[in-house]
């Protein structure tokens, strides 16, 4: 604000002297004030905007199998305590599940809304799919007819089919580090996963790993999504995301150095 007000009142001292200075500088700190309070108002639209279709599509996908029950509606009340949402947005979250749940529900309009209010960007894209995958999998498992959705989300949001591959296995992966792992999933199934965490096959050079690695953690810090109006609730979610990353990339690393 300060830097506004000495530039405006520097244009005004040029046209009117000391009085065209004071006058500039008033301008400046108006303009000012009226800049931010409309960048605010964005950010909190986007916000209230990404919270609602995160909702409406977790609902229908909560009914991919034909019903929404009991459990998954707990889920979702449990979403709303761990994205920390104040009570206007548990009002806006509560009403998008319960429509995303309709018979009418269209969903890819939703997809085209979300992808719309977003600006396209592939960060919260990919944040948008990963809640989706942690809603519907919170016991570590995937069914069928939720995969098949979640394809269909991946494909309405512009992401290729990997995506759904790549979450879910972080998600795997995930679960096997809180349950400590088995030494057959570590030496085999979680090394493929790691694998499909960060993109890149295993065949893969070093150097190639390492790329993709450092892109994922740039294209993930909660910092940057904060920034772009990632709202602060989902700050837990993409650490979560950021940690599983830097997980796959060691996971792979001793892989390597064992094998050589």
């Amino acid at each position: 604000m300060l830097f506004a007000m000495i530039f405006g009142g520097l244009i005004g001292y040029a046209f009117g002297r000391f009085p065209g200075f004071l006058v500039g500088a008033a301008i400046g700190a108006f303009l000012f004030q009226r800049m931010k309070s409309r960048l605010i108002g964005k950010i909190q639209s986007l916000q209230n905007n990404f919270v609602e279709s995160v909702f409406a599509v977790m609902g229908a996908l909560c009914k991919a199998d034909g019903v929404v029950t009991r459990d998954e509606i707990q889920l979702a009340e449990a979403m709303f305590e761990r994205f920390r949402l104040n009570e206007e947005q548990k009002a806006i979250a509560r009403e998008a599940f319960n429509r995303g749940k309709q018979p009418d529900f269209d969903l890819d309009a939703e997809l085209n809304r979300f992808l719309q209010n977003s600006g396209r960007q592939p960060a919260f894209l990919q944040m948008f799919l990963q809640v989706q995958v942690s809603a519907v999998a919170a016991d570590g498992q995937v069914h069928p007819a939720e995969h098949e959705m979640l394809v269909r989300i991946a494909r309405g949001l512009g992401l290729p089919e990997s995506q759904v591959d790549q979450l879910e296995a972080m998600l795997r992966g995930a679960h096997a580090g809180h349950a400590g792992g088995s030494p057959n999933y570590s030496s085999g199934q979680q090394i493929e996963d790691a694998y499909k965490v960060l993109g890149v096959s295993a065949s893969a050079s070093d150097a190639e790993i390492k790329r993709a690695y450092r892109k994922l953690m740039s294209e993930n810090h909660p910092d940057k999504l904060a920034g772009r109006g990632m709202p602060e609730s989902m700050r837990e979610m993409a650490e979560e995301r950021t940690r599983e990353i830097s997980h796959a990339y060691d996971v792979i690393k001793d892989a390597r150095k064992q094998a050589s």
